[in-house]
């Protein structure tokens, strides 16, 4: 594959006309947070921004969230065109194509999910006959893929006129499914517009730590509590919506003698009620046996939570290991064990939690866009500057 690119480039000089298609308010989670900020930050660069969001996200089987749409927005959201858009519905993919390519200049899809790969591929399809279309993929490699996953992938890529990428990995998965310029660029930061929850320094460590966000199998929150099994006297809180059988956990923890120390809510936790669950946690756990990239450790650092995370993912990147966070080794108790009991050493959590900063979310955003409109190339440009 090619995956060259233009160099990141100053942003058009003329309002360039986009249209985003994704998730976005009612839904909920980190996807839809990053179209809603993508719009705002086009639409304050003087663009005119479209969003247009799903009204059927994808079956009830795989998509437990599809029964709960948000009835509060958890950031300043940016409206959505009204018209339905089904993953299941042929003719509305056909016709939000053809009306995305009336409307816009660049047309940028974001992709997260392979049962909307075929939606998005035709609506690319369709919106390539007017504009440039640039795909965003938060999930390259999916998480737990299915026959057919990389058949419906290779579609929607080679539908597409370029692709975006969160981290290296992705783009090399990547390379087998298409041959179409593809970009990296660092996920920036897209949190709920929350209270901050910021812990002093000097607070004694309560050995409380925190697991956070949907429980799937790939998150390993199975090791997690085998490392906890081996560490006496730290407990455990379990805050999110469970995407695999619960009861396999709870057996778990029976076997382990954990009972009374892991205390699970089983739900999705709106967004006002993080600072203060936040402020009740040494630090947040990610023991995620893969990844591809995530905000939690950005959410964490803004709440002024120090992060244990595995050597996955944009984590790396993140977590700066042995200053704001502590990194181990994907799928392994003992390591995972070994970096917890540290975290209690004399004065290492008080260190860790001096050292964390919120990320740069401006300059972040600034090279993120500019990767986006590096990929857009000159079509997007000359369309709107040769009416100026």
């Amino acid at each position: 594959m090619s995956s060259d690119v233009e160099e990141p480039r100053d942003p058009p000089s003329h309002p360039v006309r986009v249209t985003l298609i994704g998730p976005a308010f009612p839904w909920r989670g980190g996807i839809p947070l990053l179209t809603n900020e993508l719009a705002h930050r086009l639409a304050a660069c003087g663009h005119t921004v479209l969003v247009r969001t799903w009204t059927r996200q994808g079956p009830v089987s795989l998509l437990p969230a599809e029964l709960h749409p948000l009835e509060t927005p958890e950031a300043e959201s940016y409206p959505t065109v009204r018209e339905p858009l089904s993953w299941r519905n042929p003719l509305h993919w056909v016709r939000t194509g053809r009306r995305a390519a009336a409307a816009s200049d660049l047309v940028v899809l974001l992709y997260y999910v392979p049962f909307q790969a075929p939606a998005l591929a035709a609506i690319a399809m369709a919106a390539r006959r007017g504009a440039r279309v640039v795909v965003i993929c938060a999930n390259a490699v999916p998480h737990e893929p299915r026959p057919g996953d990389r058949l419906l992938m290779s579609r929607l890529m080679r539908s597409v006129d370029a692709i975006l990428v969160h981290t290296e990995a992705e783009r090399n998965a990547l390379e087998r499914l298409t041959d179409r310029p593809t970009a990296v660029a660092a996920l920036p930061p897209h949190l709920p517009a929350t209270a901050r929850s910021l812990v002093g320094a000097d607070v004694p460590p309560r050995r409380r730590l925190l697991f956070f966000g949907k429980v799937r199998p790939y998150k390993g929150v199975d090791v997690l509590l085998r490392a906890l099994a081996l560490l006496p006297d730290v407990e455990l809180g379990i805050v999110g919506e469970f995407y695999q059988d619960r009861a396999l956990l709870d057996a778990l923890v029976d076997e382990l003698g954990l009972a009374g120390r892991v205390h699970v809510t089983p739900e999705y936790l709106p967004a006002h009620r993080i600072p203060e669950l936040f402020a009740g946690f040494d630090a947040l756990v990610l023991p995620y046996r893969t990844a591809t990239a995530s905000q939690l450790v950005a959410l964490a650092h803004w709440h002024g939570l120090p992060v244990v995370a595995t050597r996955v993912g944009n984590f790396p990147e993140t977590v700066r290991d042995g200053m704001d966070g502590l990194l181990c080794s994907p799928g392994d108790v003992l390591d995972l064990a070994r970096v917890l009991r540290s975290l209690y050493e004399p004065g290492r959590l008080a260190g860790l939690r001096a050292s964390v900063r919120p990320a740069d979310a401006d300059g972040i955003w600034r090279t993120y866009i500019a990767a986006l409109w590096s990929l857009a190339g000159g079509r997007a440009r000359s369309r709107t500057e040769s009416t100026g």
